[in-house]
């Protein structure tokens, strides 16, 4: 986005809307955890957790045997696993379902976050057609947060939040530890790919972002190998690199999408400053700021998506741009997508104006679009594709620079 904003938009909103906080404070029902233990021969374990629209659910699990056949949430590769439940996930892997009679289960592994979408009942299961071949059971903790707790926070703390995430940017300080603990369990969890191309068999990642070990099929390893690895500007610049992919019809990435509660960017740079004031005035959140263009497979995005604090939107957004690209797989359109997180301003280096300064750790923002797609329930696998001439090093178009451990996030929706 290459539209000149400041800070001084935060501070005019305060201004507006001091009069405004006193009323607006949501209350926030209380957390809780609890500890379910699934035996991966029973057909289904109630976990005894009723759920309701909004809530968040952070599940972690272990195998509670410790000998050489013990249980691994995430599955075991290599077994003959006959018709599985999920058939994206590999056999004995954790798997759950938001209501009682759901048809398709979710993957968790060893780590999920989930929101429910409606009412329902958390039950959870082994991903097998018969019997386990592994000892012991899963230890399943899970973590609520009640609806309630999403809410819309008070108009004086969105404020107080935009303004330290703008100062976080600007003093070089803004990764968030949500960003940092999934940069730093990334780069810990990369392993080799199988073959030049292949993907990886990496644990999940920090943060809730649960990673399927099944290895990609060989005919679409070959089809990612061939997209581009960067986008680029009007100019030819290089820029962003292609850090995850979507497979999907068109409708079921707009309906993911906004499962997430990602919002598709304006695409009107004039009056997008005073129309975020209005909106404030009228105590609504403009989350819909406008997104610069940039080009891959010769043209422009076909989509742009953001996300970010109420009245932060100006100086720090999670945004990437998508692209339907020529490729298929078993029916469903392949879409490449470029993701960065805004974080505050600097100079562009091609022209001496001010542009946004995103996060050089651009790893985390990948994950992040994983994690939040999971997260509603829209996923119906992730795994990770390390190309050959994989991107690790580089600048975007405006001259910032970023690093990454080079891998592409493929996100197979429900």
């Amino acid at each position: 986005m290459k539209h000149v904003v400041t800070l001084g938009l935060v501070l005019t909103l305060g201004s507006l809307l001091h009069s405004q906080t006193a009323s607006n404070t949501q209350t926030i029902a209380a957390p809780f955890d609890k500890t379910i233990e699934v035996t991966p021969s029973q057909a289904w374990t109630d976990s005894g957790i009723d759920l309701h629209p909004g809530d968040l659910l952070q599940i972690s699990a272990t195998g509670t045997d410790s000998g050489d056949r013990a249980c691994d949430p995430q599955g075991t590769a290599g077994a003959n696993p006959g018709r599985l439940p999920l058939e994206s996930g590999l056999p004995g892997a954790l798997i759950a379902k938001l209501q009682e009679k759901a048809e398709t289960p979710v993957f968790v592994g060893a780590e999920r976050h989930l929101k429910a979408a409606e009412e329902g009942r958390l039950y959870f299961s082994s991903n097998l057609s018969g019997a386990a071949s592994c000892q012991g059971k899963f230890s399943v903790k899970v973590h609520v947060v009640p609806g309630a707790g999403n809410e819309t926070a008070s108009i004086k703390s969105k404020l107080a939040s935009a303004a330290q995430i703008w100062m976080n940017g600007q003093l070089g300080g803004a990764k968030t530890e949500q960003a940092q603990n999934q940069t730093m369990a990334s780069d810990a969890n990369v392993s080799a790919s199988a073959a030049a191309g292949g993907a990886t068999t990496a644990a999940p990642v920090s943060g809730g972002l649960a990673v399927s070990r099944m290895p990609l099929d060989g005919a679409l390893t070959k089809e990612l190998q061939s997209l581009p690895r960067r986008v680029s500007d009007e100019f030819q610049n290089p820029g962003d690199m292609v850090n995850f992919v979507l497979i999907g019809s068109e409708k079921q990435v707009q309906d993911a999408l906004a499962a997430a509660n990602w919002h598709v960017a304006d695409t009107s740079t004039p009056g997008a400053v005073a129309k975020a004031i209005l909106m404030a005035t009228q105590k609504q959140d403009y989350l819909q700021m406008p997104m610069s263009k940039l080009y891959l497979f010769g043209r422009v995005q076909d989509y742009g998506y953001e996300m970010a604090e109420p009245y932060a939107m100006v100086a720090s957004r999670h945004h990437f741009r998508i692209w339907k690209s020529s490729l298929t797989y078993q029916g469903q359109q392949v879409w490449a997508g470029a993701g960065t997180h805004d974080i505050g301003f600097e100079k562009d280096q091609r022209n001496g104006k001010v542009t946004h300064k995103i996060d050089p750790k651009v790893d985390g923002e990948r994950d992040n679009i994983g994690q939040s797609l999971q997260q509603a329930g829209a996923v119906k696998t992730i795994t990770y594709f390390t190309p050959s001439d994989p991107v690790r090093d580089a600048h975007n178009a405006t001259g910032g620079g970023y690093e990454s451990d080079g891998r592409v996030l493929v996100i197979f929706l429900q």
